[in-house]
């Protein structure tokens, strides 16, 4: 084989072949379309308007429509407040009429009538002050993580801190997030580890309360012979459930506070989807081909503690002070095993 260089050449390309296109002439055609002005436009209009709903409230909601119920209820309630402040007045005379003392005697009981309402209005609003501040805490820890400023993240796990400041299981984390806090300069960083140290040994406590919450209602539920009792135990453990994981994340619902919380958990069940019970899902608990030679009752003791299950996680999201980033969110499969055990109690 030879190494002498080759010379250069050169080629001639291939001439192009140029097609011609007829070009079209221009032409209008009149075929009685009729161009809608744009505000006679509806779907425009209503695009419009959408886009100006989001920019002055940042989200689309419907418009405020008049407050036809809330007037009704507000003044049919200055109507019995009067007619109870009237009726209440009429039994002081009368038994003042009778006898001085059994006056005394019913002013005393009004008075205590009076300062039990102060305290009970002053709990609920502690109680759902209390719950508004955890939903706080939450937006300003999401704020917190994308923001730039270290401030920011400083602040956001000082008031954590601070909220959580009455549960023991967060002094060991309260001190760590003190002595490691100035080593981290990130805020993402930060948020996590306020998460790990402060949040975990609730969320431990928060699982323990559903895993035990979901087998008391499985059991309950197989054994028990009316289908009202079912209904009603559920309900109870579930309100229950609610209200001890509200106070363990630093809440303090009251009565109007915890129906709250029961209208917020069965809202985000409705958004995220609610538990689907079926035989394959009975069938990890029970085995395969076990769930078709066990009671009907049976079935449905696990299929309630599953129900419980997904209501407590539903209430952890909601009363936590902090999304789940760091910690793994529980899911209803982790609750398999404390209802498989459950499932072995009646037979």
């Amino acid at each position: 084989m030879s190494d002498a260089p080759r010379k250069p050449m050169n080629f001639s390309e291939a001439p192009e072949t140029k097609v011609e296109t007829a070009t079209r002439r221009p032409a209008w055609f009149d075929n009685g379309v009729v161009e809608t002005p744009l505000e006679e436009d509806i779907f425009e209009a209503e695009g419009i308007d959408a886009e100006r709903r989001i920019a002055e409230t940042g989200t689309l909601k419907p418009a405020r429509r008049f407050p036809f119920f809330k007037i009704f209820s507000g003044a049919l309630g200055v109507l019995v407040s009067m007619g109870m402040g009237l009726w209440i007045d009429s039994i002081v005379k009368d038994l003042f009429g009778r006898e001085d003392w059994l006056g005394y005697v019913a002013l005393a009981a009004v008075a205590v009538l009076v300062l039990s309402a102060i305290g009970f209005v002053a709990r609920e609003l502690y109680g759902l002050k209390s719950l508004t501040n955890i939903q706080t805490l939450k937006q300003e820890a999401r704020d917190a993580a994308r923001s730039k400023s270290r401030d920011d993240a400083a602040k956001t796990v000082k008031a954590l801190s601070a909220h959580l400041s009455h549960r023991p299981e967060t002094a060991r984390g309260r001190k760590a997030l003190e002595d490691h806090a100035r080593e981290i300069i990130d805020n993402p960083g930060m948020m996590a580890l306020a998460e790990s140290e402060l949040l975990s040994p609730l969320d431990e406590e928060a699982r323990r309360m559903i895993a035990n919450a979901a087998r008391r209602v499985s059991v309950v539920t197989a054994v028990s012979p009316r289908a009202l009792v079912d209904i009603g135990y559920v309900l109870f453990e579930a309100a229950r459930l609610i209200r001890m994981l509200a106070f363990l994340y630093g809440g303090r619902p009251g009565f109007f506070g915890l129906i709250r919380l029961l209208r917020e958990t069965v809202a985000h069940l409705a958004v995220t989807g609610a538990i689907a019970v079926g035989d394959d899902a009975i069938q990890q608990v029970l085995g395969h081909g076990l769930a078709s030679k066990v009671s009907a009752r049976l079935g449905e003791g696990v299929a309630n503690g599953l129900m419980t299950a997904r209501i407590g996680i539903a209430a952890m999201d909601l009363c936590r002070p902090m999304d789940f980033a760091e910690i793994r969110r529980p899911k209803v499969t982790d609750f398999l095993n404390v209802l498989k055990d459950a499932s072995k109690t009646p037979r």
